[in-house]
């Protein structure tokens, strides 16, 4: 069977979500699955035979105003056409996103990242983590450390660089990768199983028939 495809589709202003992005693709690349980093507003013809084809897509964005920023946003009002013929339909997704406060609204993103997914048809994958740093025996180095469950959220001060990103958003975001890819291999596993026994049902039914007549 072939590896799985993921694709993570993101869009970063300062840097910061492009470190918890790459974190996410090189998570699931060490699954052995096949995975493509696609920015949003650089998107070729091939990046988009790329997603179209994939197994599972991965969003991300920062969260600016209470969602994703106007280029993300331009990304998804591109693909109406394969919402019109449900091009995506099936396909699994999930979502991560980063914002300089600590709560920043960041649900609004993942909220948005998980409707859009929807209207492709699209199954959402969720963290699978526990919250962290929920007890005074807790702390800001938890994975999950924001308690989010619709996705990976992370917070990096505006005022810092890349080398600013903390290491739990980090491990957290790598974390999503892996689960969605592991998730993946098992839906595309399942798929073929189907597929083949759809295959070898057909192939039965046409020796009775041939064997009938």
């Amino acid at each position: 069977m072939a590896s799985p495809a993921i694709a993570v589709v993101y869009y970063s202003g300062s840097g910061h979500t492009k470190v918890l992005a790459d974190a996410v693709v090189s998570a699931a690349a060490s699954t052995g699955a096949t995975s493509a980093l696609l920015r949003v507003d650089e998107l070729t013809e091939e990046s988009w035979n790329f997603i179209d084809e994939a197994d599972a897509i991965i969003f991300g964005a920062p969260t600016y105003m209470g969602t994703a920023p106007s280029a993300f946003h331009a990304f998804a009002e591109k693909t109406a056409g394969r919402w019109g013929v449900q091009k995506w339909h099936n396909k699994l997704g999930a979502g991560f996103t980063n914002a300089a406060c600590k709560a920043g609204d960041k649900n609004s993103t993942l909220d948005y990242f998980a409707t859009f997914g929807a209207q492709h048809g699209m199954n959402w994958v969720n963290l699978g983590l526990l919250p962290g740093w929920k007890s005074t025996k807790g702390t800001e180095n938890d994975l999950n450390r924001f308690g989010y469950f619709n996705g990976a959220a992370a917070q990096t001060f505006s005022d810092v660089g890349v080398e600013g990103v903390h290491p739990a958003d980090i491990a957290t975001a790598a974390h999503l990768g892996r689960r969605v890819a592991e998730i993946t291999a098992v839906f595309a596993a399942g798929k073929a199983a189907l597929e083949n026994r759809t295959s070898e049902n057909h192939t039965s039914e046409r020796e009775l028939i041939t064997a009938g007549a």
